[in-house]
């Protein structure tokens, strides 16, 4: 708009009532002016192109309100400096993790129990929600959007042609790999050289073998994570002789490529890994299964979490247009479009086309048999990624535990107070 203001201008320059008409018609067409703004800023800039389309779309059909979307890069620590500053948008667009937790326990989100959009988000992620509290809250503190799923991507056209079977238990697991190894063709590839490449199999694996509140357990002293995560590091060591002989050597794009160009058959990883691979092969034919870390399949469980979430900051002095933009991005129309453009999953409830990559889990979502990423409880300062690394290539499981637990009470001490606190004036008053 300011381009073209400067443009009419100049071309009248020499005809002064001319130019002051065609500047001060420029000036006055201010879309806010008389509108009640609504700010908001997430962490999902690869998402940038859809959510201007929302905010084109939201601000074309209301009069009353303003809404503006930002899409920063670096968007949390954009965030945490805003908040120092007390200059709070109105919501937030951020994760199901551990940000999350801090921002509730600093009672910085509104509870927005009141929110009629939240009847139609599934309870299994609303729960995921709850169980990230540190301490046990009375309110509702977001609403979930979109999740991603984790679990193991497989080359659908290798299994079709090999005629393997998707496995449903560990041991079947276990003897698919063996099978296709025996046909000379690498079972699994890593890019455990990124670190973070390591949580993926890990998250996968936990969320079938300990409660989801296992971190709230030990805040509490009920256990320790030597006790719940022996069989979950146990279980990712006997993974790494399917891999490449050397599964550090790769990053996470070396791995996608690799598994692109047909070097594996399986790669332990979540579903937002599918667009780099497919930018290396857009023919591939990529499906996914749930990571079958049980004895027995009714004991497995999708590796799901909340990709992104909307809250309200507790500041915010407009909840009712906030409210009206919550109702906007939950229109069917949207959740719909930003699910294909990021292959996510719907946490709201509805009939919604999910990527066939997910055809293998489609069972799990629709029943709810789900459990949140275990990294989301996880403080940054621990860097679990590393540990799981250095586990990896040290492969001493009790070294391995020892620290985690060490480390655990080291970085959430706070926590832990504020947990054991909770747990004793809740037993006093019953």
């Amino acid at each position: 708009m300011k381009k073209e203001c400067a443009r009419a201008v100049s071309a009248c320059a020499c005809v002064c009532v001319a130019a002051a008409s065609l500047f001060a018609g420029c000036g006055g067409e201010d879309e806010k002016s008389g509108k009640i703004e609504i700010e908001l800023v997430h962490y999902k800039p690869e998402a940038v192109k859809t959510f201007e389309r929302i905010a084109e779309a939201f601000n074309a059909t209301h009069d009353d309100i303003y809404l503006t979307i930002e899409s920063p890069n670096d968007a949390m620590t954009i965030l945490k400096t805003r908040f120092i500053r007390e200059d709070n948008p109105d919501i937030i667009g951020i994760g199901g993790d551990i940000n999350y937790s801090n921002f509730v326990d600093a009672g910085m989100l509104m509870d927005i129990s009141d929110y009629p959009g939240l009847d139609s988000i599934k309870q299994a992620y609303k729960d995921i929600d709850k169980d990230l509290e540190f301490v046990p809250q009375d309110g509702v503190y977001a609403v979930p959007y979109a999740a991603n799923a984790s679990g193991i991507l497989y080359n659908k056209d290798m299994f079709d042609a090999h005629g393997w079977e998707i496995p449903e238990t560990w041991d079947e697991l276990l003897a698919l790999c063996e099978e296709i190894e025996a046909e000379g063709i690498l079972p699994m590839y890593f890019g455990f050289k990124d670190i973070w490449t390591c949580l993926a199999p890990w998250n996968a694996i936990a969320v079938g073998l300990v409660e989801p509140d296992v971190c709230r357990q030990v805040n509490s002293g009920q256990t320790t994570f030597t006790a719940e995560y022996k069989e979950t590091a146990e279980k990712m060591l006997a993974l790494l002789p399917y891999g490449p002989d050397d599964p550090f050597a790769y990053d996470y794009n070396g791995a996608c490529t690799a598994f692109a160009n047909g070097e594996a058959a399986m790669y332990p990883i979540g579903s937002y890994a599918a667009p780099q691979i497919l930018s290396v092969n857009p023919d591939m034919n990529i499906d996914s299964f749930v990571m079958p870390s049980n004895a027995d399949e009714a004991d497995n469980k999708l590796n799901s979490g909340i990709d992104l979430q909307f809250c309200v900051m507790e500041d915010c002095e407009n909840k009712e247009a906030a409210y009206e933009v919550l109702d906007f991005l939950l229109s069917d129309e949207y959740v719909q479009e930003y699910i294909s453009a990021q292959n996510s999953v719907p946490c709201k409830e509805g009939d919604f086309t999910i990527s066939p990559m997910l055809d293998g889990m489609s069972a799990y979502i629709e029943e709810g048999r789900m459990a949140d990423y275990q990294d989301h409880y996880y403080p940054a300062e621990m860097v679990v990624d590393a540990q799981i690394q250095t586990f990896l290539i040290n492969q001493d499981v009790t070294a391995f535990l020892d620290k985690f637990d060490s480390d655990w009470l080291r970085y959430n001490r706070d926590i832990i107070r504020k947990v054991q606190a909770y747990n004793e004036q809740n037993k006093n008053a019953e």
